[in-house]
């Protein structure tokens, strides 16, 4: 989790921020939490790159993830947020390591896009790795799947969650952990879980379980015209998802017959509660809602 925000008129230099033991120093504010290095090896080992494989990795950080899976791919565009922990590893000189200093959630996709051709110019797909700061890992692996649909070749992603995320991400329609992040990284994605690890794998420990999950992108399924509507939809009956869908839908701002209309189009029984529907019910769902009031 070597991402961060850091606002100051002088900046230190990227070996000021040690341990005494020389290792770099983890910064609560930025949520970093640094990979032990016999940890690392075994999610290098979950990630199984291949030499032929190009990597994008979200929030490098001192290196743990990088150093080993450069070594056995054929390059890496390493996405670093915190200034110090980028330029430190910029001075490392890795081999086929590629340092590009930003906000990946802010960083416009030709930029991106830029670096991941001056990295290997001849890269038909990339790969995606990356250990998340846990308070922006929903919002990332939305920025990937928005990626993936405007067209940037990644084929998969292999991302270090908060285990609550990861079980929320694998959920079933019918269970309590079922909802937005399923429904809308699950239209664009497979998911499956990889790796637990636990508090101590971590330095410092957080105090939570972290779950290592592959993300496999794919075109939507099922094929949507508007997904703009689907992630209105399905925010709107989530964020209801206590009540009746015929009651939950009006979050969208229509009326009670209007969203009783839409679930009779679309051959939704309004009586069913949110989380009880799948992934295909709710595309339905989304597509009648939005050809009734585009």
């Amino acid at each position: 989790m070597g991402m961060g925000t850091r606002m100051r008129t002088e900046r230190a230099g990227p070996f000021d921020r040690r341990t005494p033991s020389g290792k770099p120093r983890a910064r609560k504010r930025f949520g970093q939490h640094f990979l032990e290095p016999v940890w690392a090896e075994k999610v290098v080992a979950a990630i199984a790159p291949k030499a032929e494989d190009h990597f994008i990795e979200i929030g490098p950080g001192p290196g743990a993830i990088t150093r080993p899976l450069a070594a056995r791919s054929a390059a890496l565009v390493a996405c670093e947020l915190d200034r110090d922990l980028a330029e430190s590893l910029r001075q490392e000189g890795l081999p086929r390591v590629h340092v590009t200093q930003g906000d990946f959630l802010a960083l416009p996709q030709d930029r991106l896009e830029a670096a991941l051709r001056e990295a290997a110019p001849a890269a038909a797909s990339w790969r995606v790795a990356g250990n998340l700061p846990y308070n922006v890992a929903s919002p990332i692996m939305f920025r990937l799947v928005d990626l993936a649909r405007h067209g940037l070749p990644i084929t998969d992603a292999t991302l270090m969650l908060q285990r609550e995320v990861a079980d929320r991400l694998l959920a079933s329609p019918g269970t309590g952990e079922f909802g937005v992040l399923s429904v809308l990284i699950g239209h664009r994605a497979s998911v499956s879980r990889l790796l637990n690890l636990p508090p101590g794998a971590f330095r410092p420990a957080p105090k939570v379980q972290s779950t290592v999950v592959r993300l496999r992108f794919h075109p939507p399924a099922p094929a949507i015209g508007d997904e703009t509507g689907l992630a209105r939809v399905t925010a709107a009956v989530f964020s209801q998802r206590r009540k009746t869908l015929n009651n939950a839908l009006q979050a969208v701002g229509i009326s009670a017959s209007a969203a009783a209309q839409v679930l009779a189009d679309a051959g939704i029984d309004g009586h069913l509660r949110p989380e009880t529907l799948s992934i295909p019910e709710l595309c339905r769902i989304a597509e009648v809602y939005t050809k009734l009031h585009s």
